[in-house]
């Protein structure tokens, strides 16, 4: 048994649900967090003040499964969630792992972010 875990934004959360159902994934933990990563926050405007918001609200997700579905569910979590460049991080990390020095990373980097952008 694996267990993985991943941060993904709070509108992505229905998307990932169903498409590891699809992978035969029957559940998973749903915790909500907060935090912060290359954008560090934002400032919103609200009755005319201004605040500045440190943490932006993410969901942790949980996942248990066998080793033969983990990569499959890595794999999926990845695709997913990561629908735009600034989730690039995600799927460079995915892909690590799985590609572990048979290929030029600076390549797949670039053939990610055009995947992305498209």
């Amino acid at each position: 048994m694996k267990m993985i875990m991943a941060i993904i934004q709070t509108h992505k959360l229905e998307d990932v649900r169903m498409a590891l159902h699809d992978v035969g994934v029957m559940g998973m933990t749903v915790t909500e967090s907060k935090g912060f990563g290359r954008t560090k926050g934002h400032t919103e405007i609200y009755r005319g003040a201004e605040y500045q918001i440190n943490y932006i609200p993410k969901f942790k997700i949980e996942v248990v499964c066998e080793e033969n579905i983990s990569e499959k569910v890595i794999e999926t979590i990845s695709e997913t969630a990561a629908k735009e460049p600034q989730d690039m991080g995600k799927v460079m990390g995915s892909l690590k792992s799985k590609i572990k020095g048979n290929a030029d990373m600076g390549l797949v980097s670039k053939i990610v972010k055009e995947k992305l952008l498209s």
